[in-house]
């Protein structure tokens, strides 16, 4: 509740508008260290049995993860948290749900040495990398400099990085009052009355602070707890962070399904209607329900629109 008095004070201070700010809408060309980390991120080489890239979990063309409950990695062991989408990732303020770690270069980290994911290690990885003679020459010319550990995380989190997914959404917030539609406006003013914008705001429409799953109602009371549920308690062993996570973004959320961090829930209809019950204490119709749905697919990356 703290976070949402003093979010809501900021708005006000500053002068702000809009609790949501635009995505670049001009695409940047691409460079050659983001076409390295491209073909990095699409290599399953960086997997033990090389069957396993980050695009497994992370296809692009679906929204940046791959609409399972939990990913599976090597061998076909399932994982412990739902894939969070990579799209517009570079925005975050932490990565991974628990937020153990900063930036796009120290997450690589993560999956490549989880066992459940790409179960493998720096020594065997960077081994089959030099093996290759394109990958050589590429290194040479974008880094001027031998294959790296280093050179490798920053590859990938470029490439990361590039992928900003501007929605029809972030045309009006432009000025373009036409990008949508009348009912998907009145989502959004019932997204802002609800609450919902006291956490999902900012460039990413999230993606910038932790909060604690249960603010109003407990979430957790009647279920058999596991690890990935204390959240960033992991991190800290601090009784204080227990069930708080980083809230995830919004952008392109009518892709990203099932939801929540351990994907239990399926629709968009469900989840905010636990929101509003278990975040801001509210009981909220099935038609506003439907309204703020339509609000959401404005931040559908419109490359993914069909």
């Amino acid at each position: 509740m703290y976070r949402f008095v003093i979010i809501s004070f900021l708005v006000v201070i500053l002068g702000a508008n809009e609790p949501i700010l635009s995505l670049p809408l001009t695409e940047q060309p691409i460079s050659d260290k983001v076409k390295l980390g491209k073909k990095l991120f699409f290599d399953t080489r960086l997997s033990k049995d090389n069957t396993i890239s980050c695009a497994t979990c992370h296809p692009i063309h679906m929204g940046g993860m791959d609409n399972l409950e939990k990913s599976f990695g090597v061998n076909g062991v399932e994982g412990d948290v739902n894939s969070p989408t990579v799209l517009n990732s570079g925005f975050n303020f932490v990565q991974f749900w628990d937020g153990r770690v900063r930036t796009l270069e120290e997450q690589v980290e993560g999956p490549l040495h989880n066992p459940k994911e790409m179960a493998t290690n720096w020594p065997e990885t960077t081994e089959k990398l030099r093996k290759d003679q394109q990958y050589k020459e590429l290194f040479q010319k974008v880094y001027n400099d031998e294959i790296t550990i280093d050179h490798i995380k920053n590859a990938i989190a470029e490439y990361e990085r590039s992928l900003i997914a501007p929605g029809r959404f972030d045309r009006f917030l432009n000025g373009d009052t036409k990008a949508i539609s009348k009912i998907e406006q009145e989502g959004y003013e019932l997204f802002k009355s609800y609450g919902c914008s006291s956490c999902h705001q900012g460039i990413n429409v999230g993606g910038n602070m932790y909060e604690k799953l249960g603010v109003f109602t407990p979430y957790f009371y009647d279920r058999n707890i596991t690890k990935a549920d204390k959240g960033r308690f992991n991190v800290t062993n601090d009784i204080v962070h227990l069930h708080e996570f980083k809230v995830p973004s919004l952008r392109n959320v009518a892709k990203t399904y099932p939801y929540f961090h351990d994907g239990s829930v399926k629709t968009l209809q469900e989840a905010i209607k636990i929101m509003a019950k278990h975040q801001v204490g509210q009981s909220i119709s099935d038609e506003d329900i439907e309204k703020i749905v339509k609000f959401l697919n404005t931040l559908t990356w419109e490359k993914l629109e069909k």
